[in-house]
């Protein structure tokens, strides 16, 4: 998956876009401090792009749990064919006591590999999916505070202006 981004970047890259402009805004009539001119329309437009990326967010947390689903059913398949082989193999060279003593013993090696592999990639796999999770969880609770604080500072703006006869 080259060039594709991880989860979550594009609403993140959204979040610092809104966070600049409001850190470029300036101040109305010489006032410093909490209160800021931005227009209006960008900022919403922002806002529009940020609701419109989380389906693609959530597809994408979808694609990873199939595709570890995929992973996990590939590594299963590949650990029964093996374990399947090793039994054949087995039954084939069951002639002399020692000779399926062996057979037995590199059977039991080759399940334990597989079974191996298999709780590895499932592990890998899950270890993944869970990065991708926290990532998209880290980066929804950023957003969810930058928009609390939008308000808030909407609201105390609204506030003064009232509060001042405007």
């Amino acid at each position: 998956m080259p060039g594709e981004n991880l989860p979550g970047e594009r609403i993140e890259s959204l979040v610092d876009e809104l966070e600049g402009i409001i850190a470029e805004s300036k101040s109305p009539w010489g006032k410093g401090g909490q209160l800021k001119v931005i227009e209006s329309d960008v900022f919403l437009n922002i806002l529009d792009e940020i609701r419109m990326s989380y389906p693609e967010e959530w597809m994408k947390s979808r694609r990873i749990l199939k595709e570890r689903d995929e992973l996990l059913a590939s590594a299963a398949a590949q650990a029964d064919s093996i374990i399947a082989d090793a039994q054949q193999q087995a039954l084939t060279i069951a002639s002399e006591q020692e000779i399926v003593r062996l057979a037995q013993s590199q059977a039991d090696e080759i399940t334990d590999r597989a079974n191996q592999y298999e709780r590895e990639t499932r592990y890998a796999a899950e270890d993944y999916a869970e990065q991708v999770f926290t990532h998209l969880e880290e980066n929804l609770k950023s957003l969810t505070s930058t928009v609390a604080r939008c308000r808030q500072q909407l609201t105390d703006t609204a506030s003064q202006n009232m509060n001042q006869g405007w």
